[in-house]
């Protein structure tokens, strides 16, 4: 296994999916503080609504430029034209800065047009969430571009570590402002969602303070490159900016696929439920809070860790094609396998415990369980999209990635109405799936047939996951039959000790089937998990 790939999973993986847990364990106490079960149901559709608009202003801002620019950068340095690198980054902030101005200018203005056609009840409520909102796309496109300089230059930790610190300071000042406003203020808890939401911004000045302090101890290594490096040889400051546009808005198409299809789901399941079916404003608002707010908040750990392998493959398979590399095939392969090695069973074990998670976080409904599940099972759907089309970028077909993207959006679009018409949420969840289904088909067929990858070799991986995927699914159906949680601390304690005998479980098959040898070339055990491996 290449160990640039091992370490940047490692710390992509740990920044990102860690700070995932923390942005959903933050949930008990906060819905606790919400209070009743209405309460939450409006606290987190007002949440979802908000959010669901600012992703896609934040890679309208971002425009790409960070993959773009993590991109180049590495090629520039696989040339020794590190003078270059620096410069391109340098532009790429100051053109980032401006974005994320305009963006949160127009977010501001459409926000009562966004709020209007959200499954909310109370219509003025999402406009004060989204617009609270703004300050933060401000500034966060210019410390993305920050991210994807160290990302260009495959310097993973900062990536990782300043997302950890976004997460930490950011839920840190949502529990204590939602503590303040309700218990010491006794003031409306919809004051206190406006805040939760308002924390993203806090968590992005902590983020890019983290960012600029690393930068400015990196500083003597970045001297030494540059005097190592070959003359500054770009004509000017005009190319840099044609160059980073003409590559990055493949990008930002790509990068916001996920939040496009979450907005179709925001902004036309009101009109198929309250237009054509005539459910009341509350009762949209509620299925919307099941199906997409609440799990939403569960499978963006299985998304994560789909992004993380993928966003380390980006820089490295640039490097590579660069240098006319003839192992790309074998790099993509690896990419593959170690992503679906981490991803199945992940699905598995969330899967089997979705009851309890939703119980654990929500509530304990038959019901929430039910759309937690599919959720889940859908995000392997959107994991490996995801990470296929970032193949593709990384392969220099930027323009066919964002081509089998819209295929699967129009897609989710056409199937959408129909299938919410018969199933509700389940057929929103279902027409992301068949969405993202196409896109799967479409990308990895195009990365086969281009660069030779042996999809066959997977067999082992993929058999070893569906006989685990089938022990777990019916061991937990059969502790159901005798045993179901029904509290918080005896659900969590159940998800605890399930998921450990399901982790040993599935080391102990990986073992037995030489699949820990393929990805890792030994056994997994645990004298091997040592930090010296992911140095």
């Amino acid at each position: 296994m290449n160990k640039k790939i091992m370490s940047g999973s490692f710390w992509l993986s740990f920044g990102s999916i860690f700070s995932r847990v923390l942005g959903i364990v933050y949930l008990i106490p906060w819905l606790y503080m919400i209070g009743s079960p209405a309460h939450k149901s409006v606290a987190m559709a007002l949440f979802n609504a908000s959010y669901n608009p600012y992703g896609l202003f934040i890679a309208l801002g971002t425009a790409g430029f960070p993959s773009a620019i993590a991109r180049r950068v590495a090629i520039y340095n696989g040339e020794n034209k590190f003078l270059d690198s620096k410069q391109l980054a340098k532009v790429g902030s100051l053109v980032m800065l401006m974005s994320g101005i305009l963006c949160g200018a127009i977010l501001w203005v459409i926000a009562p047009i966004i709020a209007k056609n959200s499954p909310v009840v109370s219509t003025s409520s999402a406009v004060t969430s989204i617009r609270v909102l703004v300050p933060a796309i401000v500034i966060l496109p210019s410390m993305s571009s920050i991210r994807g300089w160290f990302q260009g230059n495959q310097d993973l930790k900062p990536y990782g570590v300043s997302q950890l610190w976004e997460q930490f300071i950011r839920i840190v000042f949502i529990l204590v402002s939602t503590y303040v406003v309700i218990y010491v203020l006794h003031r409306s808890y919809v004051e206190a969602v406006y805040l939760s939401v308002m924390a993203a911004f806090v968590g992005a000045v902590a983020s890019y303070l983290y960012l600029g302090i690393y930068y400015k101890k990196q500083s003597a290594t970045y001297a030494k490159m540059a005097a190592k490096s070959k003359p500054y040889d770009l004509s000017s400051i005009q190319s840099i900016f044609k160059m980073i546009a003409y590559e990055s808005i493949p990008f930002v198409i790509v990068g916001s696929g996920i939040t496009l299809s979450q907005l179709i789901d925001q902004l036309f399941f009101k009109q198929v439920m309250e237009g054509v079916q005539h459910y009341s404003a509350v009762y949209t608002q509620y299925i919307y809070t099941l199906f997409s707010a609440n799990p939403t908040k569960i499978t963006t750990v299985v998304v994560s860790l789909a992004l993380a392998v993928a966003e380390t493959t980006l820089p490295l398979l640039a490097h590579s094609l660069a240098a006319r590399d003839t192992d790309i095939g074998k790099l993509i392969f690896q990419n593959i396998n170690m992503l679906l090695f981490t991803l199945l069973p992940i699905v598995a074990i969330l899967g089997a415990l979705s009851y309890e998670i939703n119980g654990i976080f929500f509530s304990f409904s038959t019901l929430g369980g039910d759309y937690l599940f599919w959720n889940i099972v859908q995000s392997l759907i959107l994991g490996l999209a995801i990470n296929g089309l970032t193949l593709l970028q990384a392969l220099h077909y930027s323009k066919k990635a964002m081509y089998y993207l819209c295929v699967g959006l129009v897609a989710k679009l056409l199937f959408q109405p129909p299938l919410v018409i018969l199933m509700q949420g389940f057929g929103a969840i279902l027409s992301t799936a068949i969405g993202f289904g196409f896109v799967i088909l479409l990308s990895y067929g195009e990365v086969r047939r281009e660069f030779h990858v042996p999809f066959g070799k997977l067999r082992v991986t993929v058999l070893v996951n569906i006989i685990f995927f089938a022990i777990v699914i019916a061991l937990a159906m059969g502790i159901h039959q005798l045993y179901v949680p029904a509290g918080l601390i005896t659900a969590f304690v159940f998800c605890c000790v399930f998921g450990l005998v399901a982790l040993l479980i599935y080391l102990f098959m990986a073992n037995h089937s030489g699949l820990s040898g393929i990805i890792f070339d030994r056994k997994i055990g645990y004298k091997y998990f040592r930090y010296k491996h992911f140095q």
